[in-house]
């Protein structure tokens, strides 16, 4: 049989069923979904590739779903570290964004995030940030997948001057990219401290009228909750509750403030987590008590949150800093093991984004989402166990291939939907203009 895209690979990793790797094993891909997964022997006799590839030193595994992050950050990547959250955003990234932000700065940024998360093993995201039209549009045009937030948010902004205004324009991009088959969309009210009780109250209603989720900035800080209960004698989280937000299409990033009551009450209500731990470790937010929140049975995804914060958009960095994180606020080695830190930034990310049918683990009949890690280096070697390795070991450079969809972005190193040398020409340009 003929298929499009044949890979041999020295193993793959399908995450589901957990903790399985299949040695000498293939993967078909025909019409960008995955229609076999089988010994290689058995592979080279039952198909032939219009393109085939051996990776006889590679690992496949599915691509991996950054589940927060603001793409057109990136062009302010380095430009205010080092200070705490409120001081970073209302000095700094506001001001930034009220002078420079624009269409071009977000379709260039856009270009710059997708560059970055591709070369690096990822083949989703899920973004929140201004003029969403144009990040849908330069994924499109690049073949990433893409979970775009339609952002609310109280004030006024060269993008809405108020949240009836970002409601509309965020339900005119639905419109817009329902038949794309690699952009979905979401609700994005950006956190409870910059959106009042009645735009909440009119998301909720189309939320649930057409089967969306909402993504929200959540006990990000511990003065976002002292100061929520100061004004209003309420947790944020209680007051997103009495809300009716609190169900399984609920996305709360961040979570570094949490009661034992609060985690029963997400877990009751089948909420999901995003957990950034490299940006809130950099911005001194916090601790998400990751372990606690698992064996609740609340789904934890992984996000590396926004260039402008973390410095990087690499996913096996944060799954890293993750696994490592939890042990430490555990103090329990055990919790947060290597396969489970694949997960949450895999399936984990997919479930909480509603993807989860298409992406997430190498499944037949799934997208043909998948990346190809080298892992014959010397810091990954020995190899006695492949998950591990990547977890522990592994650094994005190892990222030889990316497919997305079943189409080839990362072929051998090099982007093939992207002229870099163009790309880093125009973010040069953003440099020059934003230091004068």
């Amino acid at each position: 049989m003929i298929v499009d895209t044949l890979i041999h690979a020295r193993w793959i990793i399908p995450i589901e069923p957990a903790n399985v790797t299949y040695d000498h094993h293939s993967l078909v891909i025909n019409e960008g979904r995955i229609i076999d997964l089988l010994p290689s022997p058995e592979a080279k006799q039952k198909y032939q590739g219009i393109s085939t590839e051996y990776l006889n030193q590679h690992a496949l595994l599915p691509g991996f779903v950054n589940c927060h992050t603001h793409a057109a950050m990136s062009l302010m990547r380095g430009i205010a570290d080092d200070l705490p959250l409120m001081d970073w955003l209302q000095n700094h990234i506001w001001p930034l964004e009220q002078q420079w932000m624009n269409e071009e700065f977000v379709k260039d940024g856009t270009d710059l995030a997708i560059a970055e998360m591709i070369s690096s093993g990822t083949t989703c995201f899920n973004d929140m940030y201004f003029f969403p039209e144009i990040t849908a549009q330069q994924a499109i045009q690049i073949g990433m997948r893409a979970n775009l937030g339609m952002v609310v948010i109280d004030f006024p902004t060269v993008y809405a001057q108020n949240s009836e205004e970002y409601i509309t324009k965020g339900l005119a991009l639905r419109e817009q990219v329902q038949d794309e088959p690699l952009i979905s969309v979401a609700f994005a009210p950006h956190a409870p401290y910059t959106v009042s009780d009645a735009p909440l109250q009119k998301i909720k209603l189309h939320a649930d009228e057409l089967g969306l989720s909402v993504n929200m900035h959540v006990h990000e800080t511990l003065h976002e909750v002292e100061q929520a209960q100061a004004d209003t004698g309420k947790r944020p989280l209680q007051r997103l509750q009495e809300l009716g937000l609190l169900n399984a299409a609920f996305v709360a990033v961040h979570m570094t403030q949490l009661t034992d009551a609060e985690i029963e009450m997400m877990a009751t209500a089948n909420a999901h987590i995003v957990h950034c731990p490299e940006s809130n470790l950099k911005l001194a937010s916090g601790f998400c008590p990751v372990a606690r929140c698992l064996q609740a049975g609340i789904n934890v995804a992984l996000g590396t949150d926004g260039a402008a914060s973390n410095n990087d958009l690499d996913m096996l960095g944060e799954m890293r800093t993750a696994a490592l994180l939890a042990k430490a606020v555990a103090n329990d080695a055990r919790a947060v093991p290597a396969m489970t830190a694949l997960q949450m930034a895999t399936l984990n990310g997919a479930k909480a984004l509603g993807l989860d049918k298409d992406i997430g683990s190498l499944l037949i009949g799934k997208a043909g989402d998948v990346i190809a890690i080298d892992l014959d280096c010397l810091s990954t070697q020995p190899l006695y166990d492949a998950i591990s390795q990547i977890v522990y070991a592994a650094s994005r450079q190892q990222v030889t291939d990316v497919w997305v969809n079943g189409k080839r972005v990362l072929k051998k190193r090099q982007l093939t939907t992207i002229d870099v040398i163009a790309l880093k020409t125009k973010v040069a340009q953003w440099q020059a203009r934003m230091v004068r």
